[in-house]
């Protein structure tokens, strides 16, 4: 006898109003350059991947953001909008948004710098953390 796994249950208002929150603040904290709330983002073992960029842990991802908002990254903003939600268990979600980084300046997305992100945020500390992030070039449209 074969069995068919059940769906996870669908998240609570209250749970899907937070994890919504969790790309607002990523959005706020870039806008403010601070990495601190950056990487307070993430699960203490969480995991930012980006393109030719591996890193593990929130020290590791406050560390780059810290260098990164005075380098290249200096000036800039983003911009995003979630697409889907999976319920991958109770205490697990996978989030696709796209958007991308904004020019210094910009008022649109340039085409060159959109992106889609895969974000895995888990339920630990009694908050929606993001155990891995990753993003990458979006398809041409």
């Amino acid at each position: 006898m074969t069995t068919t796994p059940t769906a996870p249950a669908a998240p609570s208002a209250a749970d899907q109003a937070a994890i919504a929150a969790v790309p607002a603040r990523m959005i706020r904290a870039w806008a403010a350059h601070d990495a601190d709330e950056f990487a307070d983002l993430f699960a203490a073992d969480g995991t930012m991947i980006l393109p030719g960029l591996y890193k593990k842990g929130r020290a590791e991802i406050r560390e780059f953001m810290t260098k990164a908002y005075a380098g290249p990254y200096a000036g800039t903003r983003v911009t995003g909008r979630p697409i889907e939600m999976k319920v991958l268990g109770p205490d697990v979600v996978a989030v696709i948004t796209e958007g991308g980084v904004l020019a210094p300046d910009a008022e649109e997305l340039d085409g060159a710098a959109a992106i889609r992100a895969s974000w895995i945020l888990v339920r630990r500390e009694d908050r929606w953390q993001l155990a891995v992030y990753q993003n990458c070039p979006r398809d041409p449209r």
